[in-house]
Parts: C-alpha cells; sequence; structure tokens
C-alpha cells in the first residue's frame, strides 16, 4: 500500500489527479502500520514475527488504532467531496497516469490478499470454527499472480506519455528488453528442465524489468540516435528523480531474479551423520568435525564444527580445498526453560548455505540441516539499492518545499512614512 501510495502521489505531482484516492491510500497506509504493531505485540497472532508480547501495550495500540482509523476515516467521508477532479486532471486509459492506476489496483489487491490470510485464521477461531493457520500455498496462489502484469507493466508505464500514450510505440522500443527476457528464460530453461518452466518465466520477467528501466534510461538520454557528447549532456541534465526510478526499478529486477531462483531451485538435505562423517550438497562437502558443549551469559549450547569444501568426494581423489567453517549452535536457557537453534550461514554473490544443528539420535549422531538456496544475496543487494534509489529520488532539489521568505518592502515604507 505504501508503495501504491507513492506511485499515486506522482500523479498528483504531475497531473493533479487521483487526489481523493491518494489521501485514502496515505490513511490505510499509517493503519495498516498500527495494524502490524498490533498484531507483533499483542500476542494475538502466533508468528515468527511476534516479539516482546505485552497484552496491556496491545490494547494501548488497539485504542490508538481505532481511533486513528475512525477519525481519518470521517474526516476524509467528510471532506473528499471537496477535492473534485478538474478537466486537467482527465487522461486516457493508455497513459502514464493510466499506468499509475493500474500499479495502484494490483498493489491493493495484492495487500488485501495478504492481509485477508493473516487475519482470517483470528476472524475464523473468533467466531468458534476452529483454529486453521495459512501458509505458504495460499500466498503463493494468490500474491505471485498479482504481480506478474504488474511487473510487466513496470517497463511500459515510465515509457507511456501523460495524459495519453502510445503503446505500440512503446513496444517497440522495447523489444530488446523482450528479446533479453526471452532469452533468459530460455537459458534457465535450458540449464534446468521443464519442470521449472514457471521459474524460467520468473528469471525473465526480472530480466524484463532490468532491461525495461535501462532502456528507458537510454532513449532519454537518445543514446546511438546522437553524437556520445549530446547524450552525456543529456544524461548530467536529467532530474535526480528519474535516476532514482530508474536505479529503483531495476533493483526490483534484481530482486524478482533473487526470489525465483531461491525458490525454485533451492537444496535441502536433512542427514543423521556420525562424527567425521560427511554429506554433500549442491557442490559441497559437509564434514561434521565435531560437537563440543559451550556456555553462553544465560544459555548452554552444543556447537557443531561443520567444516565446507568445495568439489565432490572421489575415492583415492585429491584432498577438496577447504572454503569455510561453520558453527551452528543448540541453545538452551534454564531460566526460561526454551530451546532455539542458531543456523550458520556461508554467503557467496550467487547463494547462502545455510546449515542448521538438529537432535542427537543417542548414538553418536546428529541430525544435520542443510539448505543451499540460489541468488539469495541479490534480494539482499536487490533491496539496498532500491533503497539507495529511493535516496537519489528523495534529493532532487525539486521536491525540496521552502518556508517563503518575508518580504522587507512593508517594514521599509513604514519607516520613510515614519
Amino acid at each position: 500500500v505504501g508503495t501504491a501510495l507513492l506511485h499515486s502521489a506522482i500523479v498528483v505531482e504531475k497531473r493533479d489527479a487521483l487526489k481523493s484516492w491518494t489521501i485514502l491510500l496515505a490513511i490505510l497506509t499509517f493503519a495498516l502500520s498500527l495494524i502490524g504493531t498490533f498484531l507483533v505485540r499483542s500476542g494475538v497472532l502466533t508468528s515468527v514475527h511476534s516479539f516482546a508480547v505485552d497484552p496491556e501495550r496491545g490494547i494501548f495500540i488497539l485504542a490508538l488504532l481505532l481511533i486513528a482509523i475512525g477519525g481519518s476515516l470521517a474526516l476524509y467521508a467528510w471532506r473528499a467531496p471537496a477535492l473534485r477532479a478538474t478537466s486537467a486532471g482527465l487522461f486516457k486509459p493508455v497513459s502514464r497516469e493510466g499506468a499509475m492506476v493500474l500499479n495502484n489496483l494490483l498493489l491493493s489487491v495484492a495487500a488485501a490478499t495478504v492481509f485477508l490470510g493473516t487475519l482470517y485464521p483470528l476472524f475464523l477461531d473468533l467466531v468458534g470454527g476452529g483454529k486453521i493457520s495459512v501458509g505458504a500455498p495460499y500466498f503463493n496462489a494468490t500474491f505471485v499472480p498479482l504481480m506478474v502484469p504488474l511487473l510487466a507493466a513496470v517497463a511500459v508505464g515510465p515509457m507511456l506519455a501523460w495524459k495519453r500514450g502510445d503503446l505500440a510505440g512503446v513496444m517497440q522500443r522495447l523489444y530488446v528488453a523482450l528479446a533479453a527476457a526471452v532469452a533468459a528464460a530460455l537459458i534457465s530453461l535450458w540449464l534446468s528442465d521443464w519442470r521449472h518452466a514457471l521459474a524460467a518465466f520468473g528469471i525473465g520477467l526480472g530480466v524484463w524489468v532490468i532491461a525495461g528501466a535501462k532502456i528507458e534510461f537510454a532513449s532519454r538520454i537518445q543514446l546511438f540516435r546522437v553524437p556520445i557528447g549530446d547524450s552525456v549532456r543529456r544524461a548530467f541534465g536529467l532530474p535526480r528523480s528519474f535516476y532514482g526510478m530508474s536505479i529503483a526499478h531495476a533493483a526490483l529486477g534484481i530482486v524478482v531474479v533473487g526470489i525465483t531462483a531461491s525458490s525454485a531451485w533451492q537444496t535441502e538435505v536433512i542427514k543423521v551423520v556420525q562424527l567425521r562423517e560427511s554429506i554433500e550438497v549442491a557442490g559441497y562437502v559437509l564434514h561434521l568435525r565435531d560437537v563440543r558443549e559451550a556456555r553462553g551469559p544465560n544459555y548452554v549450547a552444543q556447537v557443531a564444527r561443520i567444516d565446507v569444501y568445495r568439489g565432490k568426494v572421489l575415492e583415492g581423489g585429491p584432498r577438496l580445498p577447504l572454503v569455510t567453517v561453520l558453527e551452528p549452535e543448540k541453545r538452551r536457557y534454564p531460566v526460561e526453560g526454551n530451546n532455539t537453534t542458531e543456523a550458520a550461514i556461508y554467503t557467496t554473490w550467487f547463494a547462502d548455505l545455510y546449515v542448521v544443528l538438529g537432535d542427537a539420535d543417542g548414538k553418536g549422531g546428529w541430525v544435520i540441516r542443510a539448505y543451499h538456496n540460489p541468488l539469495v544475496p541479490w534480494i539482499w543487494v536487490g533491496c539496498l539499492i532500491m533503497f539507495f534509489g529511493g535516496l537519489v529520488s528523495l534529493s532532487d532539489r525539486r521536491h525540496r518545499v521552502g518556508a517563503p521568505r518575508r518580504s522587507a518592502a512593508p517594514a521599509t515604507a513604514s519607516a520613510e512614512t515614519a
């Protein structure tokens, strides 16, 4: 909803349209932030994201939520009719404003599906329908299909003109992005198999977003159409808000590629391993060297030493090079009586190797859970780049609103009169 608000505010700034809708989005964004705080603080929702449960604090947040939402919506219902659209704010469906409306629609529906999936178990339990849990299958079936048209429109929308756009002309300018997306999807399919056809489509969609952002930049500076010196001067003349948008959209494509790859090509190995034994996962060899006891400030831990090698174990073959040493832990907090697991993670630019120490089998062995998640670092890098793009956009001088200076003329005139 916050992302929808950001894009809707651009339409208000540029075209003086969607004012009532933008105000409603602002109210909903603030309200949902309070609802999220209430859910993780009150204890009404059992989740890994819940922390510092305090029912009294939850009641305070709920009261604040009711006052904020009730007051805001009442004021909105009273004053919104005064924000009438003018003829200057009218636009055709195929335009940049139309793309923003589509963006708002898809993001709002996606937020509603997540909101429904989160709170539905609470409402069902409240009316006596029993306890259920809503997991990943629901969100994959409802959220992902909404993101596909949204991502497809990310490359198209910014290239449409305000008020009335030429969709056919934009698609002609994006043929290189389409070719890059198809090539990326086919390469992904060739490197895996037909079972991962949807994942290959997701990779292609991410490349489409990245290439679309770059082609839009090249189009703005007329790269290869005018002398390179003119293109450079045009690049320096572009507003920072455009650079921020281009960077953020390209970063979104990187995040999509990372999420798709980590979801489709994750490798998982769960096995009971004896001391001095090894397991293989995604081209790595994990050797359980030992398990020792360690004491912390308020816990007792079982700490495993796992040597990680790169390659494949061959009888009589050369010794594999040591990549890193991982030390996952199982901790017990005697005062609280809680047990926790502390995973060990080895991160490269292209994957995360995630290792968890399980329970002992009573025969000298330990359960080891190893996960290889490809391109997970790209998700974090993409988010950081997106954040950087937002900072670049905010640094645009045109977005700064200064207080008007007081004129000294009246004071001077008064002095002369005196």
